[in-house]
C-alpha cells in the first residue's frame, strides 16, 4: 500500500510503499488486548510483599492447652488470625505467576494494531528530518496544518534528534523511538505519525527477522 509522505515544511514529496502484511490485516482485538495486558503487566513490578505463617520467627510453644480451656484449638501465634502472625494468601512479591507471550504473537499483535489505525485513517509517514527544527511553533503549525492532534511520533535516531526541541512541549504529544515501538501507546495516542526511515525497520523486524 502506497502513503504519502509529509513534510514539516509543507513542500510535497514522494509517496512510499508499506506492506499489506503490515497495515491491512484483520484485526483480532482479543489478541491486542490479551498482549496490552502482558505489557501492563510488566510495566509496573510488583514488589508487595507479605509473610505466611512458615516465614514468622518465633516460638512454636502451644499457646493453651488442646482441650479443657472451653475456647477454639490454636497451635502457635503464627497462625494468620492472630496479630503478628502471617497473612494468609497475601502478596508474594517478584514470585508471582507472570503471562509469556511467543515473540510472534507479540508481533502479529503490533501488526494488526497498526492496521486498525490505518483503517482509522490516523496513521501517517512524515519523511525522515534532515534539518534540525528548533522552534516549536514551527512544529506545532505543521501539526494543525495536517489537523494532527493527540499524537504518538515514533521516530528514528537521527530525526528524534531534529524534532526533539521543538515536539518535546507539545501538549498530547508523545516522542519515541522506533525501538519502542509498543501496543499500548499506539492505542493511547489517536494519530501516529512514523518517520519513513521507522516504518521501513518496523516492518523488517515485524516481517523478515526470525523469531
Amino acid at each position: 500500500m502506497k502513503f504519502p509522505l509529509l513534510n514539516i515544511d509543507g513542500s510535497k514529496s514522494s509517496s512510499i510503499e508499506i506492506s499489506d502484511k503490515l497495515v491491512k490485516l484483520k484485526v483480532n482485538y482479543k489478541l491486542i488486548k490479551y498482549v496490552i495486558d502482558w505489557q501492563l503487566n510488566h510495566s509496573k513490578p510488583r514488589i508487595a510483599k507479605t509473610k505466611q505463617r512458615n516465614q514468622i520467627k518465633g516460638s512454636t510453644k502451644k499457646i493453651i492447652a488442646q482441650k479443657g480451656s472451653g475456647g477454639a484449638r490454636h497451635a502457635s501465634k503464627k497462625a494468620p488470625i492472630f496479630v503478628g502472625g502471617g497473612v494468609a494468601h497475601g502478596p508474594k512479591g517478584a514470585v508471582y505467576k507472570i503471562k509469556k507471550i511467543n515473540k510472534k504473537v507479540r508481533k502479529l499483535a503490533l501488526a494488526q494494531t497498526l492496521s486498525k489505525k490505518n483503517y482509522d485513517k490516523n496513521l501517517h509517514i512524515l519523511a525522515d528530518v534532515k534539518k534540525e527544527i528548533k522552534k516549536t511553533k514551527e512544529f506545532n503549525n505543521f501539526l494543525q496544518k495536517n489537523n494532527l492532534t493527540n499524537v504518538l511520533i515514533i521516530s528514528d535516531i537521527d530525526s528524534l534528534k531534529n524534532i526533539n526541541k521543538s515536539a518535546r512541549n507539545i501538549k498530547n504529544l508523545k516522542l519515541i523511538k522506533q525501538d519502542g515501538t509498543n501496543i499500548y501507546d499506539l492505542f493511547k495516542y489517536q494519530n501516529v505519525i512514523m518517520t519513513s526511515t521507522s516504518i521501513k525497520k518496523l516492518q523488517d523486524r515485524i516481517l523478515n527477522e526470525k523469531n
